[in-house]
């Protein structure tokens, strides 16, 4: 469980709330209360304590130099216990701030050196059974239309996850 002052980076997906209020249905425990349906990009980031404005403005300029973009979630992938709908849409965002802060290993390497681009759906499901309930109530929702505008730095207090900054996707001037 992360401790507070843990930091990530994510574009939230509000359209994609159907998703995780599906999984919720089926057992709350299943979903991170106060987390809303999002890519992370990098989590964990920079812990808060050692974050610096270089940082920040890295998490920035990276931002600006990518496309609001119009996605389509269509596909759900499922490990032990773990349900998730890629967006491969995101992946080249996901890739340049993993290339910019190469030192960060997504999820503690939990799940390898590049993970694909996705929204968790699920997590801790403890029988197939559960897992095969919640794909199936979210298979009824996709494919689901959603588009990603802003990036933001969250850091975990003790009352949850909280945004620091939001930075907004905009296309580099192509004059």
């Amino acid at each position: 469980m992360p401790q507070p002052g843990t930091t990530a980076v994510v574009i939230a997906l509000p359209d994609a709330a159907p998703l995780l209020d599906a999984a919720w249905r089926i057992d709350p425990a299943l979903v991170r209360g106060g987390v809303p349906a999002h890519v992370s990009l990098l989590y964990p980031f920079v812990p808060e304590s050692a974050l610096t404005g270089q940082d920040e403005e890295g998490v920035r300029s990276l931002a600006a130099g990518f496309c609001v973009a119009d996605l389509l979630l269509e596909e759900v992938v499922t490990a032990s216990g773990f349900v998730a709908v890629t967006v491969p849409g995101l992946q080249p965002i996901v890739d340049a701030f993993r290339a910019r802060w190469p030192e960060l290993r997504p999820y503690g390497g939990r799940f390898g050196d590049r993970p694909s681009a996705h929204v968790t759906v699920a997590m801790g499901a403890d029988s197939p059974m559960a897992t095969a309930r919640v794909r199936a109530a979210i298979d009824s929702l996709l494919p689901l239309r959603t588009r990603a505008a802003a990036v933001q730095l969250v850091a975990l207090t003790e009352g949850g996850w909280h945004s620091r900054f939001t930075a907004p996707l905009s296309c580099p001037d192509r004059a």
